[in-house]
C-alpha cells in the first residue's frame, strides 16, 4: 500500500514568503528553506523582520489570497489521488495553507500552527513534531504504508531519503548537486511517471 508525501511550497504552489517579500517590498523575506536548512532559525528571523516592520497575519493572508497554484498542480494532484493516497507534508502553517488547499481541491495536509496575538501580530509558532516530514513518513511506514516522497528543499531530504522512492522536484542546482543520487524532475508529467514506476 503506497502513500505519496508531497511538499507544498515550490512543488504545488509558489513560495508564500517570496510572494510576501515582493508584495511588502522586503527583499530579506525571500530567504526560504532552500537557502536555510535550520527551520527554527529561519522562522525566528522572519518573525523579527515582521515585528520590525509592524506586519502581521492579516497582511500575509492578503498576499496568500492572491497566490494561485503552480500551473498543472491541481491536475497532477487529482490524477495522483486517483491512483494512491496523498498527504501534503509542509512546514507552513494552517493559517497560511487554508486558502491554498481550497484552490487545490482540499487535499489532506499536515502542517504547523502560528501563535497569533489579538492584534494580529505573529508572536511565535508551534511545530507539530520534531523533523515533521521525516517523523511523519516514518509513522506512516510504521502502520504499513510504503512511502513515496517528493520536495524541493533541505527540509524535504529526510523524508525523500527515508521513503521507498524519493524525488527532488523543481529544486535548486545546489541541492541537486549535493544529492546526485536523487532523481530530479521539473515537470509534473516526469514526476507522475516516476511515481507510477515506483508503484509497479
Amino acid at each position: 500500500m503506497y502513500i505519496t508525501c508531497l511538499d507544498l511550497e515550490g512543488v504545488l504552489v509558489p513560495e508564500i514568503w517570496i510572494a510576501f517579500a515582493e508584495a511588502s517590498g522586503i527583499p530579506e523575506l525571500k530567504r526560504t528553506t532552500r537557502d536555510e536548512p535550520d527551520y527554527d532559525k529561519l522562522m525566528n528571523w522572519r518573525l523579527g523582520i515582521l515585528k520590525e516592520h509592524g506586519l502581521g497575519l492579516k497582511e500575509i493572508q492578503e498576499t496568500i489570497a492572491k497566490i494561485e497554484p503552480i500551473p498543472g498542480a491541481k491536475e497532477f494532484l487529482d490524477e495522483l489521488r486517483s491512483i494512491c493516497q496523498v498527504i501534503i507534508i509542509s512546514d507552513t502553517f494552517s493559517q497560511f495553507a487554508g486558502p491554498l488547499m481550497k484552490k487545490l481541491g482540499y487535499p489532506t495536509i499536515f502542517c504547523n500552527e502560528l501563535v497569533v496575538a489579538d492584534d494580529g501580530e505573529i508572536t511565535g509558532f508551534k511545530m507539530r513534531c520534531e523533523q515533521s516530514k521525516l517523523t511523519t513518513v516514518k509513522a506512516l511506514q510504521s502502520i504499513g504504508y510504503d512511502t513515496i516522497a517528493s520536495g524541493d528543499s533541505h527540509n524535504d531530504l529526510g523524508m525523500i531519503y527515508a521513503s521507498k522512492a524519493g524525488f527532488l522536484f523543481k529544486s535548486t542546482d545546489q541541492i541537486k548537486a549535493d544529492n546526485p543520487e536523487l532523481l530530479a524532475f521539473d515537470t509534473y508529467d516526469e514526476l507522475m511517471a516516476a511515481i507510477k514506476k515506483a508503484m509497479d
